[in-house]
């Protein structure tokens, strides 16, 4: 089990989803099933239509930058992050 960090601005479209989650999954396209069972709905705002994470969406597992394919071992952290971008 990893325990999931959402941001704010993602949550507040999901109205009483917390912002902390213990979800389980080897790895993290296997962790974000698991929030789309608990949260229905969110995986169209992390994916696009060809099942990529969204450009403005960057995911870590304990701090590094992770992919779809990136363990998560047990007791982990996954961090959900929208990037911000500016001009």
């Amino acid at each position: 089990m990893a325990q999931v960090r959402l941001p704010t601005a993602l949550v507040t479209l999901f109205p009483g989803t917390p912002r902390r989650l213990v979800l389980p999954g080897a790895t993290v396209a296997d962790v974000l099933t698991s929030l789309d069972e608990q949260v229905p709905g969110i995986h169209d705002r992390l994916f696009t239509s060809r099942r990529q994470i969204r450009d403005h969406i960057r995911l870590f597992v304990d701090g590094e930058a992770a992919d779809l394919s990136t363990l998560v071992p047990p007791r982990s952290t996954v961090d959900v992050v929208l990037a911000v971008s500016g001009g």
